[in-house]
């Protein structure tokens, strides 16, 4: 009687990780080993399987028919795993693991921050890196589970979720419109300094001043950091494009112009189906909408 092997569990489930980050060396850290060792278990897992489960391309690994088929094998084991640790007495939580997040500087400290704290706080097995980036959607895939994103998010094999939609306003200090005035119009901008993100730098065209169609100011104070704007702008650089949600309470930004200018955003969560299917991260876009819910004047125009 011929013995036929099984694929290994364990790489099964190497390969679901590769299909959620989409890159070996995210997966390796991840994982806690090499990317070497990625590289060579899915190897045998594909010579356990008789082909390919991945094909490289600019997005990073995407996966074979086959791999498609293997990876439905490794969330089952998954679930099982996850349903077997809830019967066993432990003191641990079920819901453990590690999960990476992109997420734009401002909305990620405002929101996303203690949306994971309050998270980890209910499932203290549950790990977190959040990485911070001002950007769209990547269309190579960043090696983390779930970006939160801002503007439009159209990309293959990922999945958009819609969160909420923000709002940018102008702000300046009191001193600095004291000292310089407050515009009546516009086209008075010309004759102010102005707060933004540094041009060359910003992947989100919609939060820089030459998407804004804003007159050239006399000068600039340019930073790919929102936080070293809020304080250009409190301590008197002049005026910034500004999230209305991280200043709209604080007496030291006055709005300025507020019925001739705003721009509304959206903001995403966007992840691989695989990764949607996790329920670490699954808990996570939960918890991030759970945030932005409890909190509707924080958002509103």
């Amino acid at each position: 009687m011929e013995f036929r092997r099984f694929p290994s569990p364990d790489d099964l489930l190497i390969l679901l990780t590769v299909a959620r980050l989409g890159r070996f060396n995210a997966v390796a850290e991840s994982l806690g080993t090499t990317h070497t060792t990625i590289s060579r278990r899915i190897q045998a897992l594909d010579r356990q399987l008789g082909g390919r489960t991945l094909d490289r391309t600019p997005q990073g690994w995407e996966l074979t028919a086959l791999g498609s088929e293997a990876v439905k094998a490794a969330e089952a084991i998954e679930s099982s795993l996850g349903a077997l640790g809830t019967r066993i007495p432990q003191d641990k939580d079920s819901l453990t693991g590690l999960v990476r997040v992109s997420t734009p500087d401002g909305f990620g400290a405002v929101f996303v921050t203690p949306a994971l704290v309050s998270l980890q706080r209910e499932h203290p097995g549950l790990d977190i890196e959040m990485f911070s980036a001002t950007r769209k959607v990547s269309q190579n895939r960043s090696g983390v589970d779930l970006e939160v994103v801002i503007g439009r998010a159209e990309i293959a094999r990922a999945e958009p979720l819609f969160l909420t939609n923000y709002f940018l306003r102008l702000y300046a200090s009191r001193d600095y419109l004291q000292a310089r005035g407050t515009p009546s119009g516009l086209e008075d901008i010309r004759h102010h300094s102005f707060v933004s993100y540094v041009e060359s730098a910003l992947q989100v065209s919609e939060l820089g001043h030459r998407s804004s169609q804003l007159p050239l100011p006399a000068t600039s104070f340019q930073s790919t950091s929102i936080f070293a704007q809020l304080r250009a702008v409190e301590a008197g650089a002049g005026i910034g494009i500004l999230p209305s949600f991280m200043v709209r309470k604080h007496a030291g930004f006055v709005p300025v112009l507020p019925h001739e200018f705003h721009r509304q955003l959206p903001i995403w969560a966007v992840a691989r189906p695989e990764s949607l299917r996790s329920a670490a991260v699954q808990a996570v876009v939960g918890a991030i909408r759970h945030e932005i819910a409890d909190r509707p004047d924080a958002l509103s125009a």
